[in-house]
């Protein structure tokens, strides 16, 4: 049996090595077609571009060739033009006739012209003076005003309600506050409560 499956076995592989071939031939015919149509679509699309430009390239040379004809007559008419006219200006210059420089009149001498005679300015009239004025007699500074020294307000720091109530304690003068006896000071004691009553006595003295 085992000799009878060894050709078997040899079939399958020569076949099989058969279908490898075959499908490589293929492959290869189907690459070599796709280069043979990729080289002649390259070169159906080369061959305008090849004749365009060559086209281009023709039609500039004859432009060229034609500007420079037309640059080449345009020069030599004008050359041609050029020649006459300056030979038309030579034979004019030529047949006039020489003329001598009209002489120049001669100058007038300027006639000095009068200088109207100058108005003498009137004479001025003297301006009488004014007599000064009298200064007013200086104001005599105004007395001073006499000090209501039952105001105990006038002291800085003591207010209406405060001075009302100094007055109920028997403080009802100014003088009281600026040189208080010893029943006086008892009785600011009681005001010592009352802001900067620590100055009431200087601030009296300040108005006397």
């Amino acid at each position: 049996m085992a000799k009878k499956a060894k050709p078997s076995v040899d079939k399958i592989v020569k076949k099989v090595n058969k279908e490898i071939e075959k499908t490589s031939q293929q492959i290869e015919g189907l690459i070599n077609d796709a280069l043979k149509q990729f080289d002649s679509l390259q070169n159906q699309i080369q061959d305008p571009f090849k004749k365009l430009l060559k086209e281009v390239d023709d039609l500039r040379e004859r432009e060229m060739k034609r500007f420079n004809e037309e640059f080449e007559r345009r020069m030599k008419e004008f050359q041609e033009l050029q020649n006459s006219v300056l030979e038309r200006l030579g034979v004019a210059q030529k047949d006039l006739p020489k003329t001598k420089p009209a002489a120049k009149p001669a100058a007038k001498p300027a006639a000095k012209a009068s200088k109207p005679a100058e108005k003498k300015a009137p004479a001025k009239k003297p301006v009488a003076k004014k007599p000064a004025a009298k200064k007013a007699p200086a104001k005599k500074p105004a007395a001073p005003k006499k000090l209501d020294k039952s105001n105990l307000t006038l002291v800085k720091g003591i207010g209406p309600a405060t001075a009302k109530k100094m007055k109920e304690a028997g403080i009802t003068s100014i003088d009281q506050i600026a040189n208080p006896s010893a029943a006086d000071q008892e009785k600011l004691k009681a005001f010592s409560n009352v802001k900067g009553s620590a100055e009431f006595s200087a601030e009296a003295k300040k108005l006397l």
